[in-house]
């Protein structure tokens, strides 16, 4: 009778388990199918953050051409507003307004010019190696300057030529 009453414990039990090895594999295939919707989700929001910051991108390179379109429209009503002043004006006062801008310019850089060749030239004379001076005394701002006033030069004839 023990053996039927334990054989009939032992059958039910190993029939429940049976029966719960499904279930607890199904709980585990949800966890992983969860773990996967997570991981989905994080990097469909990655792409999101992409997509936003690429559109951001678009719209201040969008500004930054409305703005450049902007400033070149004023600098050639500029440009076009002085043409017409100095039409306007005729004879000597066109002259001499036109003759402004060249003269300061002139003005500035034989004034700069003689400014760096006196401190060359009172470096020198203090004992430092001319080989260590012009370095020093011609740097990045120095350049900047003078690319300043070529390119403010020659943009502004170019610009003229075209009718700008």
């Amino acid at each position: 009778m023990f053996e039927l009453l334990g054989g009939g414990i032992f059958g039910s039990l190993l029939g429940g388990v049976f029966r719960l090895i499904p279930e607890v594999l199904k709980s585990f295939d949800k966890k992983n199918e969860r773990t996967h919707e997570l991981a989905m989700f994080d990097k469909q929001c990655d792409l999101e953050k992409t997509r936003g910051a690429q559109k951001l991108q678009e719209i201040g390179a969008e500004r930054d051409s409305t703005l450049d379109t902007g400033a070149m429209a004023a600098f050639q009503s500029a440009i076009q507003q002085q043409t017409d002043m100095v039409k306007a004006a005729g004879g000597w006062a066109a002259s001499l307004s036109a003759s402004v801008r060249p003269v300061m310019t002139y003005y500035l850089l034989v004034f700069y010019g003689i400014v760096k060749i006196c401190l060359i030239w009172d470096s020198v004379r203090l004992g430092a190696p001319l080989v260590d001076v012009m370095p020093k005394m011609w740097g990045g701002d120095d350049m900047a300057l003078l690319s300043g006033v070529v390119n403010y030069w020659i943009l502004d004839r170019t610009l003229a030529k075209r009718g700008i």
